[in-house]
């Protein structure tokens, strides 16, 4: 959605799209978050993430339907329309990352690590696709709406793909079912379902032999890891996307150069996740993490001084290195030591509380509005 804003803003110039999108999505995905992490225990994983993926391949698809339906005309009730499936993607989302965050925290630190260097890996690809059909219609009339639909239609597909790979591949890998036969005899209800996909029954017995600490427990054990990823996204998103669309001024690739930016971010952000994978760049050290993520803080200065008197916005670069860097040294420090459902809701508390920094970053972002001519 934010790559294809150059369409959006074609259409909606005067709703701040880039903005007003982000600013829709996270009330739904953290309200829908906080309600599955205060159930995880009781929580169907299978169909919590297969509903997920669906709801995502759905609300892309219907992103189409809205467009050719309105002939790709503007207006507040194409808008709105738009802002409603945006909500749909994040209730998606929370479904989504919550889930497999959670599956993957009982299996290997590298599983998380792997989880989010695809997530910035989706970035990338996304950037790169965008940028291609912009190029392949930008000659042709109506160009740019062409070259969004397509998008659209190709993302559709690799959301379709998603469901087909975790549903039917992704249970019966090897690896998968030892991790989940293992998190069952310690005591984990919600993988029941993906071993039955699996062809592996669990005793009931067991579950009821293991306890775990609650919540709660976990969250007090690991508040400096959640406040960690609050302020890596609190800073991230007060900063992306928003500030790349309407505050870096006039450039000479003119609608090409916020997508420039976007691609920039996107890929030092998936270089930046297997960063940790070099055991000298890995943080581990709680303060160690604290001390990075806090300093961050001074690329607000660096921001606003670009905004106020420049109109370059390459220092993106730096956000997005230690944006992914950061991210994936704390998700997989944090579940070590723990039994396999506390690892899954410890995973699920996590992400709210990185869902909760979004929300309070693109919450943030408008501030850079304030001064500025023509702001609403």
């Amino acid at each position: 959605m934010l790559t294809v804003c150059d369409y959006n803003y074609n259409l909606f110039p005067d709703y701040h799209p880039s903005r007003v999108l982000t600013l829709v999505y996270q009330p739904f995905a953290f309200g829908t978050m906080s309600i599955l992490a205060y159930n995880e225990a009781k929580i169907n994983t299978r169909r919590r993430n297969i509903f997920g993926y669906s709801l995502f391949v759905a609300s892309t698809f219907m992103l189409l339907v809205l467009d050719l339906a309105t002939s790709g005309r503007g207006g507040l009730g194409s808008f709105i329309g738009i802002c409603v499936i945006v909500a749909f993607f994040g209730v998606a989302d929370a479904c989504v990352q919550g889930g497999i965050v959670g599956d993957l925290s009982f299996m290997l630190p590298d599983f998380i690590q792997s989880f989010f260097a695809g997530l910035a890996a989706s970035g990338a690809l996304t950037s790169a696709l965008r940028l291609i059909t912009k190029a392949a219609f930008e000659k042709s009339n109506n160009g740019l709406r062409k070259g969004a639909m397509l998008f659209l239609a190709i993302s559709t597909l690799f959301e379709f793909l998603c469901v087909l790979l975790y549903t039917y591949f992704f249970p019966k890998l090897p690896i998968v079912k030892y991790f989940r036969s293992k998190a069952a005899l310690e005591g984990s209800k919600t993988v029941q379902a993906d071993l039955a996909a699996a062809g592996i029954q669990t005793k009931e017995d067991h579950n009821e032999q293991n306890e775990r600490l609650s919540n709660k427990q976990l969250f007090i054990q690991n508040i400096d890891y959640a406040l960690d990823l609050f302020l890596i996204y609190v800073l991230t998103l007060s900063i992306f996307p928003g500030f790349l669309y309407e505050n870096t001024g006039e450039h000479k690739l003119g609608t090409w150069y916020s997508l420039v930016l976007i691609a920039s971010y996107n890929v030092w952000d998936l270089i930046s996740r297997y960063l940790p994978l070099v055991k000298f760049l890995k943080i581990e050290s709680r303060k160690g993490l604290t001390i990075a993520i806090l300093s961050r803080f001074l690329l607000i200065p660096a921001f606003y001084f670009t905004a106020k008197y420049g109109d370059q916005g390459w220092m993106i670069s730096f956000l997005g290195l230690t944006n992914g860097h950061l991210t994936v040294c704390v998700m997989t420090a944090a579940p070590k030591g723990y039994k396999g459902p506390e690892q899954n809701a410890l995973g699920n508390i996590l992400v709210l509380c990185l869902l909760l920094g979004i929300f309070a970053g693109v919450s943030l972002d408008w501030l850079w509005l304030i001064g500025k001519k023509n702001a609403f």
